[in-house]
């Protein structure tokens, strides 16, 4: 089958074995989110390893990424407010620490574990993210040359709309990790 040729080799994107098969399946998840025929070129592209790299692809991928963050912070601000919880059941009114059940010292390194994971998912896909909309504004940019070049009309790009919004994630700060002896 041939390259689509608007579409680069996943693996020329400096991102690690993780980080691809991160991209592969969201490329597929977010075709399938849109249906049509441009999504169906965006899940073989992700089955041959290819990342598609028209604007209307670039797009729909990093507002996909963006949406998955956003999702993902919720849940991390979600598990560590239940760290915190559990943390303080150890503590009596008088601020003495009192027994707690095995059962809840479980749950409490279940949620911090969980919570390591998502934050490596969180900069994994938010590092998958940057580079696509990187992408992105490149072939925005080359659109508009192309345009600027062949014809005198001026269309507004959506630049305005892939402001930088960074998601201050800060990790680490949010939990204490409490220490069972």
């Amino acid at each position: 089958m041939s390259t689509p040729e608007n579409a680069i080799p996943d693996t020329q994107l400096g991102l690690t074995n993780d980080e691809i098969a991160l991209l592969r399946h969201h490329q597929q998840a977010a075709a399938s989110t849109a249906g049509g025929s441009s999504s169906r070129a965006a899940s073989r592209a992700s089955s041959q390893g290819l990342l598609l790299l028209d604007s209307h692809s670039l797009a729909q991928l990093s507002r996909h990424f963006d949406r998955l963050l956003q999702q993902i912070s919720a849940r991390l601000e979600y598990l560590s407010e239940q760290s915190q919880m559990v943390a303080q059941q150890q503590y009596d009114r008088a601020g003495n620490a009192i027994q707690i059940a095995d059962s809840e010292i479980a749950r409490f390194h279940d949620i911090l574990r969980q919570i390591d994971e998502l934050e490596v998912d969180f900069d994994r896909i938010r590092h998958i993210r940057d580079i696509v909309r990187g992408y992105r504004q490149r072939i925005e940019e080359m659109d508009q040359e192309l345009e600027r070049s062949g014809s005198s009309r001026h269309r507004h790009s959506s630049h305005h709309s892939s402001s930088h919004r960074h998601h201050g994630h800060s990790s680490g700060s949010s939990r204490r990790h409490a220490h069972h002896h």
